[in-house]
């Protein structure tokens, strides 16, 4: 795909590395949909990267909204080609400490809210003539579970589910869907984890974005649909 003049989505577009999607598109001359709740951050984000990311204040957890953002916006003239799901979060602690509504949450933003996003973009790329891209962004946490973290995996191993099932499903309409599974990336997304301060030995969010362009930029007829990126010294202090 040559990214120029490309229509993209992204969720979780205000901060962290959906930030670095947004940007690293915008670069490459893509039009950017940034969808987040905060406006705020996200009119911030148009101020420095100009008329090309247009900010979309959302939830999306509201299935309801994200249907009528989605008929609102693009028609036969315009339709999208990139749709990169990454809006996500996480809530650590031992089973029984869990709060209910923090297992909620993390079900409702990682996996319920790529449910909702992508069954109203699939049909519209169906519709696109070219060939089009879903990544979604999923977590190491998606392949090799941990104790305090039931939740989270039990959403990311929903996530590679999905994705998998999507990839069959999709592929011979010209949409390919690649998975990825990164470790640990230096974002405010550890602010929250008490056992994890970012450091050195993690990953940096401007080289997620260039693997995400790398995927994109690939033949036609070449899909990675999972990918997976670890640190090679993840530990602090060396």
């Amino acid at each position: 795909m040559d990214i120029k003049s490309k229509v993209a989505i992204v969720t979780g577009a205000s901060s962290g590395i959906g930030y670095h999607f947004s940007k690293m598109l915008v670069t490459s001359g893509a039009k950017v949909y940034g969808l987040a709740r905060s406006i705020d951050k996200l009119s911030k984000i148009e101020d420095e990267l100009g008329n090309h990311f247009v900010p979309v204040q959302m939830d999306v957890r509201d299935h309801d909204k994200i249907k009528e953002w989605a008929d609102d916006t693009f028609d036969d003239d315009h339709l999208p080609d990139i749709l990169i799901n990454n809006a996500g979060l996480g809530y650590f602690a031992d089973i029984e400490n869990l709060k209910v509504q923090e297992w909620d949450n993390m079900l409702d933003v990682n996996l319920s809210g790529v449910f909702y996003l992508t069954r109203c973009i699939v049909p519209l790329m169906k519709e696109n003539s070219s060939v089009c891209h879903i990544v979604n962004i999923a977590s190491i946490a998606g392949i090799l579970g941990n104790p305090s973290m039931t939740g989270y995996n039990a959403s990311k191993f929903g996530l590679r589910g999905f994705s998998e099932a999507l990839f069959k499903e999709v592929r011979y309409d010209g949409i390919k869907v690649s998975c990825l599974f990164p470790g640990s990336i230096a974002t405010s997304f550890f602010d929250k984890i008490d056992e994890m301060d970012i450091h050195p030995g993690m990953m940096q969010p401007e080289d997620m974005a260039d693997t995400v362009k790398f995927l994109l930029q690939t033949p036609d007829n070449f899909l990675i649909n999972e990918m997976t990126m670890r640190p090679l010294n993840p530990k602090a202090g060396n």
